[in-house]
């Protein structure tokens, strides 16, 4: 059993620290050991170096990236990393700043409310990570969760967290991170838990216009929903009945200039593009096409031109969208009423999906081959 929101709540605004998992129904969920960046301490970090075993980070939000001037460490992150700033340390009162009283200091010195960016200095021995504007309800990641938390807890929305590593150093499981938790009588709670938290008192997409459409493969129904965390619209396009008894196809597509308006492939690979998707559900009793808008940068269309070209070494965008705005897409779907999905896309690893009521049971590729969660 996990400990409730409330309860990791109440220990963090304690200053206590706790275990933050994937799903609950997902034993192959990754953890991480978190305490709020108000509280933390030289025990806190030691703690998590010594016992955790995993690298001690700092998770913050994008206004405080912006306050201290830390850009992304790298501009190839790819779609489903996280998303690591320069590295840092205090500019003054640490020694080598490797020590846990060092690095304690660095993170109170980066929280605080009137820190600047000449307050720190880079490289360092902390490594911040920006959370995802909207939390949970954007990104399902551990960073975020943390961030989310600390929040709750009404602290400074950021927190310490590191990996949980097994004794033979391999990423601990669900089952090894609950004895963990129990080893060392910490609460411990799902990401799962802490959207179904979050949906239960506040929402980041409002539905904005809704109506029939005709299109060249027939008649969908289209919502047009507004993310109020940065004001895109995305699209919904459904058919048919959506019964969240059972299995709806489903496709959630990310925006791509040169791949949706040129129909561009990359050699090799096989993806849907969003005709093709939209033609497949035509097909069928009932389905759901979510489009997501993608504000394209420059460099994004460039490296989008650069695979077309078959440039396998191109540089990839800071950012890659898909992995980043599942929780957007969940909450369209959450929205429409689809529960049980078979998902248009090759079968991958989806954090925490439970926590918006909704469960992928099968994926199905261009080709027609179908592949069952239980048999992937």
């Amino acid at each position: 059993m996990l400990n409730t929101v409330e309860e990791l709540i109440a220990d963090l605004r304690r200053g206590q620290m706790v275990v933050l998992i994937d799903d609950d129904k997902d034993s192959a969920s990754e953890g991480v050991v978190m305490v709020a960046a108000d509280h933390v301490d030289a025990t806190a970090v030691n703690f998590m170096a010594r016992r955790a075993k995993g690298l001690v980070c700092l998770a913050i939000t994008k206004d405080r990236c912006k306050q201290l001037n830390l850009p992304l460490m790298a501009e190839d992150s790819g779609a489903e990393k996280t998303n690591f700033t320069l590295s840092i340390e205090a500019r003054h009162g640490i020694d080598t700043g490797i020590s846990a009283a060092d690095r304690a200091l660095t993170v109170q010195v980066a929280v605080a409310p009137n820190a600047v960016p000449d307050d720190i200095v880079q490289p360092g021995h902390i490594f911040p990570l920006a959370a995802e504007e909207g939390g949970v309800l954007t990104r399902a990641g551990h960073t975020e969760a943390a961030v989310d938390y600390a929040r709750l807890a009404g602290c400074s929305p950021a927190a310490v967290i590191a990996d949980v590593l097994t004794p033979e150093g391999y990423l601990a499981d669900g089952q090894t991170l609950r004895e963990f938790a129990r080893t060392w009588d910490l609460k411990i709670g799902s990401i799962a838990d802490l959207i179904h938290f979050r949906l239960s008192n506040e929402r980041t997409i409002r539905r904005e216009r809704e109506g029939k459409i005709n299109t060249k493969h027939g008649e969908f129904e289209l919502i047009a929903f507004r993310d109020q965390a940065n004001s895109l619209i995305h699209i919904a396009l459904t058919k048919g009945q959506i019964d969240g008894s059972k299995e709806v196809p489903v496709r959630v597509h990310v925006q791509s200039v040169l791949r949706d308006l040129a129909s561009t492939r990359v050699s090799g690979v096989e993806s849907w593009d969003i005709d093709t998707a939209i033609e497949y559900l035509s097909r069928q009793d009932s389905g759901v096409a979510v489009i997501l808008a993608n504000d394209e940068s420059a460099e994004t269309l460039l490296h989008s031109v650069d695979m077309a070209l078959g440039n396998t070494d191109a540089t990839k965008p800071k950012i890659a969208p898909t992995y980043n705005r599942i929780g957007i897409g969940s909450q369209i779907l959450k929205d429409l009423g689809v529960r049980k999905i078979s998902l248009l896309g090759a079968p991958m690893k989806y954090n925490a999906l439970s926590g918006f009521d909704l469960e992928v049971h099968s994926f199905i590729e261009p080709s027609g081959k179908i592949t069952r969660v239980e048999e992937s």
